[in-house]
């Protein structure tokens, strides 16, 4: 049960909040979303910020990784958000190889993405590569969250998932684009799977807010893929993750008590039928 009355948000949550819960210490909720139910439910519950994650590809299409997710679909999962929310800032990833050729299409992208599906910023991955396609969509009035750590689309770079920045060198340039992407003109960063005082360092150092996931508890917020953290997906079990329900079984039980009703003839009762 949330401890949040709705007296204590504002009427809608904009990157600026974001940016002055940073300077308040006050910690940043954010969860994905792909669907409007589900958007809708999280929103009255009173999350800060939703991310129609291209992670859609793997809990929505079932996609081994977030690849082959293309900006049509994520535009139609991010207009299906929105439409669900009322309060939370929602913010969608830009899928790859929507951003990465040039930065004139990385800003057609973004555009689309706001035009199309109404969402308040875009996600790209990366640092000093995508600096100067940043700082284009930023001056085109299109709010950017950047993302470094672990960066899944380019698993096949990395061929893994294990933590990164665990060696000095990597440490240091993730810092130094956590530097970059602020200069650029980032709202916010995600940190991911990386240790816990490199995340710590990196948001002490900037002053745009940090959201972590695998990165420790010093960052200025939190994000869960939703399926994972109610316990929908019962096959990813990273260290990271905590389960807040065991909605998986609870589904299940319910499916095969309506399977038992119907084939009984239990279901539907004469309360729930026309005379």
């Amino acid at each position: 049960m949330s401890t949040q009355s709705s007296t204590d948000r504002p009427a809608k949550i904009t990157t600026q909040t974001i940016v002055d819960m940073k300077a308040e210490g006050r910690k940043i909720s954010m969860l994905t979303a792909y669907d409007y139910t589900m958007a809708r439910i999280i929103d009255q519950a009173g999350i800060d910020v939703i991310l129609v994650g291209d992670s859609a590809s793997n809990v929505m299409a079932g996609f081994e990784t977030t690849v082959p997710m293309t900006l049509d679909q994520m535009i139609y999962h991010a207009s299906c958000v929105v439409r669900g929310v009322e309060t939370a800032l929602v913010i969608a990833d830009l899928p790859f190889m929507s951003y990465q050729v040039t930065s004139k299409e990385a800003l057609i992208s973004a555009g689309r993405m706001m035009k199309e599906a109404g969402v308040h910023g875009v996600k790209l991955e990366g640092g000093k590569p995508v600096i100067k396609t940043i700082s284009k969509i930023v001056e085109a009035g299109i709010p950017v969250m950047g993302h470094l750590g672990l960066t899944p689309q380019s698993i096949y770079k990395f061929g893994t998932y294990k933590v990164r920045a665990t060696e000095d060198e990597e440490a240091r340039q993730l810092l130094e684009d956590a530097r970059r992407l602020e200069e650029a003109g980032c709202f916010s960063i995600v940190l991911e799977k990386i240790p816990a005082k490199l995340a710590r360092r990196v948001t002490e150092e900037i002053s745009i807010p940090t959201i972590g996931i695998g990165a420790g508890a010093q960052c200025d917020g939190q994000v869960l893929v939703v399926h994972d953290m109610l316990g929908l997906n019962k096959e990813f079990n990273p260290r990271f993750l905590r389960r807040y329900a065991d909605m998986h079984a609870d589904m299940t039980d319910a499916v095969q008590s309506y399977i038992r009703d119907v084939k009984s003839g239990d279901f539907p009762s004469e309360d729930e039928q026309y005379g």
